[in-house]
């Protein structure tokens, strides 16, 4: 790698801290990764066709929102996060409808998640990995709720 190289990604760092919102001549503003956990994971759920974390973690999800007082977490299920000071990174954990286009699902929901979290919370994404691991078929579900 060259100087050059070196000085422009150094340059690109500073005016990126330099434009954040949240770091102005009058203040910091600094936002817990549980934040954007929940933005993210809300903007995830905005998609059509997916649910958020493991079958484990969404039957315990089901069983704990029933339980008055409680609250589910169901906002962060399958998502974690790691937040610097002007970036965030996003690891997501779905399951896709069955007949759904999986990696049509990825883009979308990944474009969401970074629109969201850049727009609403003010940090520059970095990335979204994205991991199905299951699949699902709401008519199943339906018949067996009745």
């Amino acid at each position: 790698m060259s100087a050059q190289t070196t000085d422009e990604g150094r340059h690109q760092h500073q005016q990126q801290q330099q434009q954040s919102p949240l770091k102005t001549e009058l203040g910091t503003t600094t936002i817990q990764d549980s934040v954007v956990s929940k933005v993210a994971g809300i903007a995830a759920q905005e998609v059509e066709g997916i649910r958020m974390g493991s079958g484990t973690t969404q039957a315990v999800g089901s069983i704990m929102s029933a339980v008055p007082g409680v609250v589910s977490g169901s906002e962060s299920r399958g998502v974690s996060v790691e937040v610097g000071e002007v970036e965030a990174a996003v690891n997501l954990t779905m399951s896709v409808e069955y007949g759904r286009t999986i990696h049509q699902i990825a883009e979308t929901v990944r474009a969401n998640v970074i629109r969201r979290v850049e727009h609403l919370v003010g940090l520059s994404v970095t990335e979204v990995n994205i991991t199905v691991n299951d699949i699902f078929f709401p008519q199943q579900e339906q018949q067996q709720e009745q």
